[in-house]
């Protein structure tokens, strides 16, 4: 006879990280979050070194009209985007996911351009 207890637990929620500068540079925290990004000038979030670990992810939104380039300073990133190293969200409420691969390289899937 095999017992057991069941743990539920909620995967599907996410939290949130509302920016409403012009730049922000994301932190260990920003892992497994959406970090929103609002504001009518063009807004930078930027990559840190030696904050994520592989397999991290970091969920970026543009909600606000000014486009949001991800850019990685000390940091390899690779993606679909225009300028590969440095993409930018297509369009307001455009989105994209960085992944951490591996130590201080990243790439980045979603709607760019």
């Amino acid at each position: 006879d095999m017992a057991f207890t069941w743990i539920e637990q909620d995967d599907t929620t996410i939290a949130f990280n509302a920016q409403t500068g012009t730049t922000y540079t994301l932190v260990a925290s920003d892992s497994a979050k959406l970090v929103t990004t609002s504001n009518a000038s063009a807004v930078v979030v930027t990559i840190p070194q030696n904050v994520f670990s592989a397999g991290n992810i970091i969920n970026v939104q543009s909600i606000g009209v000014g486009l949001t380039t991800i850019s990685g300073g000390s940091v390899t990133i690779t993606s679909t985007g225009a300028t590969s190293a440095a993409p930018i969200l297509r369009a307001r409420y455009s989105a994209c996911s960085i992944i951490c691969t591996a130590s201080n390289v990243f790439t980045v899937i979603g709607d760019l351009s």
